[in-house]
């Protein structure tokens, strides 16, 4: 959320920026509200004083055994006149935040100006394409020869685009979710976080998902509760509503837990397989950190989701959204895509973006200044470290041998009881 008094100061800022974005606001709207809440304000402040001399006199006037009854009727009607405004202030209150909900984050200085992804930089390429000297196999085929992924019985159960791993297929999601845990914590400084997976409003809304995107978001019908669409919204929200000591900064957190998103937009896009699906496994990482290192932290977050892919060694490339491209509350994103030959496509498996004091002004987290002893708001940051759907993808699709089976990356093997390929299961 933007800090209103920002937005009255910088409004031709505030439009360009959402313009650029692709995504209009009304911010002539909420100026209106603004300075009708802040007359009324004045309205009332100047009420309490004409109050406070009415009072005066009605007592005077009563020490003095005269008739008080004018003064009386009076002073009704002034506080039935405080209790209009009142009531008026609260709601247009009310519609302001529900405004500043709606108007997304400014975009960094650094971030390509453009309508849509077409304007993304490509900022980093790592690793060589796998030569393979036979026509690659999709991660379907691959799934059905090793019978270690069943969308048909997935669909029986829970409905189209869901994923059921098998066998040597659900080993592998493990052992992927239990390497990435153990990377962050054991090297990149993370505190691992086990967090529930339903949410309340008050969480959604803090990290952006809500008011904006509820309809792609699974909530449950008898209790105002969500499934997780991503860790970052419980990791995020751990701190709701806190002051941390300065001194505490920085703060990473590390967590996995399923995702869940209804995918409401994604007509017309390739849902096959695992490309695009309801649920899917996600190693999270997390930042607060004080404003001025966050674009520095940033590009340690980028670090750490690569050493991810370097590790499973995958040809990915890293890129930098545009103002079209990027998310509803981040100030800069970038994207990693490892390449999938199977599919023959660059497929997005992890995002690392610095929302600045976006979230943390929704989710009312700060910090105290151990120098001045106030508060001010963190800057947030999360990254995918990674998301497994298309990662598993990657490495099929990328492994698969001429005679069906897959190579285990070698550093998967510790957590595949040492072996070093998956092949079909003995009939």
């Amino acid at each position: 959320m933007l800090d209103l008094k920002f937005i009255r100061d910088n409004p031709d800022k505030v439009k360009k920026a959402c313009e650029n974005r692709g995504k209009p606001a009304d911010i002539d709207g909420l100026l209106s509200l603004d300075e009708r809440r802040r007359r009324a304000l004045k309205e009332t402040e100047d009420i309490k004083r004409n109050k406070n001399i009415a009072s005066d006199e009605i007592a005077k006037l009563m020490r003095e055994k005269k008739d008080a009854k004018g003064k009386i009727a009076e002073m009704k009607a002034i506080s039935e006149k405080e209790k209009s405004l009142d009531e008026e202030i609260r709601a247009v209150e009310k519609d302001i935040q529900a405004a500043l909900y709606n108007i997304p984050n400014l975009p960094h200085e650094s971030v390509p100006v453009g309508k849509d992804a077409s304007a993304n930089k490509i900022v980093k390429t790592w690793g060589k394409e796998k030569k393979l000297d036979f026509k690659p196999l999709t991660h379907i085929e691959i799934g059905e020869y090793l019978d270690i992924l069943d969308f048909p019985r997935a669909a029986k159960i829970s409905g189209s685009n869901f994923p059921l791993f098998k066998g040597d297929g659900a080993k592998l999601e493990r052992s992927l979710i239990n390497f990435m845990l153990d990377l962050h914590t054991k090297e990149h400084g993370y505190r691992e976080i086990s967090p529930p997976f339903l949410v309340n409003r008050a969480a959604m809304t803090g990290t952006g998902q809500l008011p904006k995107f509820e309809e792609d978001m699974y909530r449950l019908k008898d209790e105002d509760l969500f499934l997780v669409p991503t860790a970052e919204v419980p990791l995020t929200n751990l701190h709701m509503n806190e002051i941390l000591e300065g001194e505490s900064l920085p703060v990473y957190y590390t967590g996995y837990t399923a995702c869940f998103r209804r995918e409401a937009g994604s007509y017309g896009k390739d849902t096959k397989g695992l490309m695009r699906v309801h649920q899917f496994d996600k190693v999270e990482l997390v930042k607060f950190v004080k404003p001025g290192t966050s674009y520095d932290e940033l590009e340690k977050l980028v670090g750490n989701a690569e050493k991810v892919l370097q590790k499973l060694d995958l040809q990915y490339r890293v890129v930098a959204l545009s103002t079209g491209d990027l998310s509803f509350s981040a100030a800069k994103c970038y994207d990693f895509e490892a390449y999938a030959p199977g599919v023959n496509a660059w497929l997005e498996v992890s995002s690392c973006s610095n929302f600045e004091d976006f979230q943390a002004r929704r989710a009312n987290i700060k910090f105290r200044s151990k120098d001045t002893g106030k508060s001010e708001y963190v800057h947030t940051l999360n990254g995918s470290g990674v998301a497994l759907a298309r990662t598993v993808i990657a490495i099929l699709e990328n492994y698969q041998n001429k005679d069906g089976s897959v190579t285990i990356p070698e550093v998967l093997r510790p957590y595949m009881d040492g072996r070093d390929k998956i092949v079909p299961p003995k009939k």
